[in-house]
Formats: C-alpha cells, sequence, structure tokens
C-alpha cells in the first residue's frame, strides 16, 4: 500500500498501567519504515509501517530523502496510538548501512538519497585503494566512495553542505536541532572507530573537506529531546530522550541479544550475514570482517555473505517454499552438493568476484534441489564459523538465528546439524526492537532529562552514554535491560548422528570451491582441521 500506515501489534495489555514504561524504535529500511512501541519485559505493544519509493536503473538507486522523516513520523504515530504519552521513556533510529545524502545548515537534503546498494562510485572506490589511505579494500558500496562521487556530481553545493547519514535525517527532526551521526552508521563514510575519530588528513587528500563532516559519538549517547513540531507528527511526547541510534544489522544483533563476548546472530535472509561481540577489535587484514564499535567500548564484528535465502526463491520463483522445504526433509542424505550464491562473486568468509554458483551430481527432483540448496547455505554459514576461528574471533557463545528463513524450524535444525552447535530463535528479532532495547539500554546508564545532558556529545566519543558498563563487549548498562526485553522463543540442539554425513558433504564443498580457486589453501586447511578436531 503506497504511503499507507499498516498496523500491527495491539494496544496495551490488559491490566497495564500508564507507570508501564516503553521505548520506541526506529528501523528505516529499503521498502519501509517501521516503528516498534516494547515494553520493558520485551512486549510490543504496538507496531506499525510505512511504505517507502525507491529509483533504480542499473547501478543507480536512490530515495528522495525528505519521505524518511515523513514516513517515520507516519508509523510512529500509528504505533503509538492508545499508548499514555508518560509511558514513553526514549526512541532510537537505526537505518541502512552506507546510505548518506548531502544536506544544507538547515538539515534540508541538497542531493537525492544515495542508497546502500548504489554502485556508480567504482572509480572512486579504486582511486581510494590506490591512494592507500585505508587498510582494507573499499567497496563501491560504502558511503565513502559514495560521497567522492556526489561531491563530483554536484560540485556547486555551497559552504553550508554536510554529510548525513540516513538516521541523521530522522534524528535530527526528532531534536529540531543539527545532531551529531553515530559511530555505526558513520563506519562506511571512513570514520576511524579504532581511535574514535575521522582519519582528517586522509579524508583531505581524497578531497573531502573537513566542514562537510559532522561530529561523530558512540550509539546508546543522548543526542537531545524530542521538540514539540516533532511530537505533534510523530506522536512521541516532547521531551523524551533522543538516543543515538547504530545501522539496521546491530540492531538485529541487540534484538536477538548477541551482546556478550563470543555470542553471534546469524541473520538469514536473501544473503547470510554474521554479528557478532567481542572485547577485543577482531582485526581482518583482507577487509571481509569489519567491526562496529559497541556502546560500552566493546566491538561488534561482522561480515555478510553472497549466499543465502534469495537461491530458493531464484530457483522457484512464486512456488510455496514451505511445502517444498516439508518435502526437502525426505533428502537429507542427499548427494548433490550445492554452492547456493544468490549472485556472481562471493564477499563472505572469502572473496571472489568471479565465483558463481553451481550444483554438482544430479537431484532427483526439485525437492532433493531445494535438500541440496538449504544444506548449501548452512555449509556455508559454517565456513564462516571456521573463519572467523582462523581470525582469533570468539565463536563460542549463544548463537541466535533471526530473518525470515528462521522461521521455518527445519532449516534451523538443519542449521544446528551442520554447526554442531545449539541454535537459539527469539519471539521479537526486529531491528526495530533492537533500537527499543538500545534506547532502554540507554536510559539505564544515564540519570537526569534529556534537556540537562543533550549537549554532552560535545565533550567526547562516549559521553552520556553507558556509563559504568562492566567492560567491552557487553557490560551491566548493555546486558540487564536486554535479559529482561529479549525474549526466547526455543533452543534447537543439534542431532549428533547427523553430524558425520553432513561434515562429509562439507568437506567436499570446501574441497571443490578449493579446485575452483574461490577459497584460499589457508581458509580450506583450517577448515578440514576443525573438522578433524
Amino acid at each position: 500500500m503506497r504511503g499507507g500506515v499498516q498496523r500491527g501489534g495491539s494496544g496495551p495489555e490488559p491490566g497495564e498501567t500508564a507507570a508501564d514504561d516503553v521505548w520506541v524504535g526506529l528501523d528505516l529500511g529499503t521498502q519501509s519504515a517501521r516503528a516498534y512501541v516494547v515494553s520493558g519485559d520485551g512486549r510490543v505493544v504496538g507496531s506499525a509501517g510505512v511504505a517507502l519509493r525507491s529509483v533504480r536503473e542499473g547501478a543507480r538507486h536512490e530515495q528522495d530523502p525528505r519521505q524518511w522523516f515523513e514516513a517515520v513520523a507516519a508509523a510512529s504515530r500509528a504505533a503509538l496510538a492508545g499508548i499514555a504519552p508518560e509511558r514513553v521513556r526514549g526512541v532510537a533510529t537505526c537505518a541502512t548501512s552506507g546510505t548518506i545524502v548531502l544536506v544544507d545548515a538547515a538539515g534540508g537534503p541538497l542531493t537525492p538519497g544515495v542508497m546502500y546498494d548504489d554502485m556508480r562510485a567504482g572509480a572512486q572506490a579504486a582511486r581510494i585503494d590506490a591512494s592507500g589511505a585505508f587498510e582494507h579494500p573499499i567497496s563501491p558500496s560504502w558511503a565513502l566512495p559514495k560521497l567522492l562521487w556526489m561531491l563530483e556530481s554536484w560540485p556547486q553545493l555551497g559552504p553550508g553542505a554536510r554529510l548525513a547519514q540516513q538516521a541523521d535525517v530522522v534524528t535530527r527532526a526528532l531534536a529540531g536541532h543539527e545532531v551529531p551521526s553515530d559511530c555505526s552508521h558513520a563506519l562506511k563514510s571512513g570514520y576511524d572507530q579504532q581511535h574514535e575519530t575521522w582519519p582528517w588528513a586522509e579524508l583531505e587528500t581524497l578531497g573531502v573537506p573537513g566542514a562537510l563532516l559532522p561530529e561523530v559519538v558512540r550509539g546508546g549517547s543522548l543526542l537531545g529531546e524530542v521538540c514539540p513540531e516533532a511530537a505533534e507528527r510523530t506522536g512521541i511526547p516532547p521531551g523524551t530522550p533522543v538516543i543515538a541510534g547504530m545501522t539496521d544489522g546491530c540492531g538485529a544483533q541487540f534484538a536477538a541479544g548477541a551482546v556478550r563476548a563470543g555470542s553471534w546472530n546469524a541473520v538469514l535472509g536473501t544473503t547470510l550475514v554474521l554479528k557478532g561481540c567481542s572485547e577485543l577489535r577482531v582485526d581482518d587484514p583482507s577487509g571481509l570482517l569489519y567491526s562496529h564499535r559497541a556502546p560500552d567500548g566493546g566491538w561488534l564484528p561482522g561480515g555478510a555473505s553472497s549466499c543465502g535465502a534469495g537461491v530458493l526463491t531464484a530457483h522457484f520463483p512464486g512456488r510455496d517454499l514451505d511445502d517444498l522445504g516439508r518435502r526437502a526433509a525426505a533428502f537429507e542424505g542427499t548427494s548433490a552438493l550445492a554452492y547456493p550464491l544468490v549472485t556472481r562473486g562471493e564477499r563472505f568468509p572469502f572473496a571472489a568476484p568471479a565465483a558463481e554458483a553451481f550444483v554438482c551430481g544430479e537431484p532427483a527432483g526439485e525437492a532433493e534441489l531445494f535438500a541440496a540448496l538449504a544444506q548449501g547455505v548452512a555449509f556455508v554459514e559454517r565456513l564462516c564459523f571456521d573463519y572467523l576461528d582462523l581470525l582469533g574471533a570468539a565463536t563460542d557463545g549463544e548463537l541466535t538465528l533471526t530473518g525470515g528463513a528462521s522461521r521455518s524450524r527445519p532449516w534451523c535444525q538443519l542449521r544446528a546439524d551442520v554447526l554442531g552447535r545449539p541454535v537459539r530463535l527469539v519471539e521479537q528479532p526486529e531491528a526495530a526492537v533492537g533500537m527499543a532495547i538500545l534506547a532502554a539500554s540507554a536510559s539505564a546508564s544515564t540519570s537526569g532529562p534529556a534537556s540537562a545532558s543533550a549537549s554532552r556529545w560535545a565533550s567526547g566519543p562516549g559521553s552520556a552514554s553507558w556509563r559504568g558498563s562492566a567492560g567491552g563487549g557487553g557490560g551491566a548498562a548493555v546486558a540487564s535491560p536486554i535479559a529482561r526485553m529479549v525474549r526466547t522463543r526455543e533452543v534447537i540442539a543439534p542431532r549428533t548422528d547427523r553430524a558425520p554425513a553432513l561434515t562429509a558433504s562439507y568437506l567436499r564443498l570446501v574441497d571443490e570451491l578449493e579446485r575452483r580457486g574461490w577459497l584460499g589453501e589457508r581458509l580450506a586447511s583450517h577448515a578440514r582441521a576443525r573438522a578433524d578436531a
């Protein structure tokens, strides 16, 4: 429904009182803006979504930034209908990583919003790599090469132009004044999260004026309070604390509760994304794994494969995938071997631009092909964890499965069997729920009204946020609200009798990827050694 509001969830439960606190999480995605209202015990008491419109043409993907706050405001107003204003304690926003716009001094857009998967900045990405300014390769989809492309495409922007991440457009409108970016959304713009500063000299050399760059704080920092105009449009009461958010991937990670060192969230949708938590930064010289700075100073490493559930819709367009999945259960012992790339080229856990999807063997029919593809996704997921182990990342904590594929219990069981470890499912894995949890966590670590501390961000990274947390990788300020607000739906244990056959098939895929020259010998050997162990 174009531009229309779609309601979900419900109003307050019977017996609730106005004293029950709730937090608002906003998620600005590709196709829609979503708002979730979450209580302190993790119940979603209101939700709504509003469609967004995109312009796609070849490598181009743009949106009109003026619709972003309009959509968020409509979704928020619908989600909060019937909820007493005094219950609302905070709001945080997540958006897509790498989506940027240039704005004027008043926050108005000077350019279209260039989306996260816009690929027109290939020449600029090559120039950044050639400069040696960064230690790892830069993808054309990252915000920094897109920023260079935008500066070349709109050379007459004026002295007041500023870089804004997608989420900044919303947080500025909520607060009614200029606010800093958060370091999570700013990562792909070149922000140095380890030293918590912009690499000024390198960016100036590339042609990025320092005056263009915003202040940056950690997610969870207090940015200000909802202004009267925004309150009128969103339904969020004036004076509500506006909390710096993080990217949508980090939002899903918070919703999954993967905030203890060694814990991971595997998001399986069209493609597979892994997000983890580590006390120390996990260095990857290849740049395949990158880390967001956690609100408490720890690290949130992550990587995204080009394999995923999208391969099923590509092979079986318009089909009932649930029915095919049930029929595929009869082929757990399939000898067919599939590498389930959704698009040409792999990006994690190895880089192979020339890699292509393949199926070895002859499946007896579509049900066995489905089984082989589903197993292939699980094998790639296992290879991802082998790569993380090779890098020295801790992976021995809880593993939570989210994304559209987590609705298929047989597939979740298969993934547990292939990985040889329990997997956890949660009730509310949405990124907007993670933002509500982030806002609640920030509330737990700050005191006093927003108006008293709205400008603390100017004193340095991490100010007005997460103080008193117990060390990196998930401290007390993080864990307490998440322990209350993340609800476990089920824990699925691996079936050990399946392990020998599945491991043999996994190693066949490792051999085939290495034989084709896509998978390096170092990771292939490490995968075999872990299987033997």
